[in-house]
C-alpha cells in the first residue's frame, strides 16, 4: 500500500524551505501531494496557476529522484478533508522555531481531532533555511533586494519580474 502525505500551504512564493521540507517528505513517503491553500480573505502575490507551475517545475524531479509521485493541487477547505479525500496518512509539516512548534502543535491537536487516522508529522528545518519565511521573502523583492539565497532560482526571477522597477 502506497503511503500517501500531504504539505499544505500558500507557497507564495516557493522558499528554499518549503523545498527542504519536500526533500525530506520525498524520502518518507510514495506519493507526496503538494496542497495550495486558498483563503477568500489573503490576497497572495502569486496566482494559485503561477504558484502550481512552480511547485510543479521545481519540486517534480525531487520527487523523481527519490522515487516518490508528487503531485500538486490546490484546495480551499479543511485540510483533513483533503487528506481523506486523498488517501493521505499524514499531514507534513516543517519546523523552523519555537514559535512554529507551538503554532503547529496547536494545528495537529485540531486536525487530529477532527480526523484521528491521519497522523501529522513534523519535519525540522535544515539550519540553513530556518531564518527563511515567504513573508520575508516578498519584502525584501519588493524593495529590491536579493533573494537568491532563499529562494530556487526560477522563483527568484518570477519574483524579479513581479517586483520590476520602471
Amino acid at each position: 500500500m502506497a503511503r500517501t502525505a500531504l504539505y499544505a500551504g500558500s507557497f507564495d512564493p516557493l522558499t528554499n524551505g518549503h523545498l527542504d521540507v519536500v526533500g525530506r517528505a520525498v524520502r518518507i513517503s510514495d506519493r507526496l501531494v503538494l496542497a495550495i491553500g486558498l483563503h477568500p480573505g489573503k490576497a497572495p502575490l502569486f496566482t494559485a496557476d503561477e504558484r502550481l507551475a512552480m511547485l510543479e517545475e521545481i519540486c517534480a524531479p525531487v520527487g523523481r529522484a527519490a522515487g516518490c509521485e508528487i503531485q500538486c493541487i490546490t484546495f480551499a477547505d479543511l485540510v483533513v478533508d483533503v487528506a481523506r479525500r486523498l488517501g493521505a496518512a499524514m499531514l507534513v509539516r516543517g519546523l523552523r522555531d519555537s514559535a512554529d512548534f507551538d503554532y503547529e502543535m496547536q494545528m495537529a491537536g485540531m486536525n487530529g481531532a477532527m480526523a484521528p487516522d491521519i497522523q501529522t508529522v513534523f519535519l525540522p528545518a535544515s539550519p540553513a533555511v530556518r531564518p527563511i519565511t515567504a513573508t520575508l521573502v516578498r519584502q525584501i523583492a519588493s524593495m529590491g533586494g536579493d533573494v537568491s539565497s532563499f529562494v530556487p532560482a526560477p522563483v527568484a526571477k518570477k519574483l524579479a519580474q513581479k517586483f520590476k522597477r520602471n
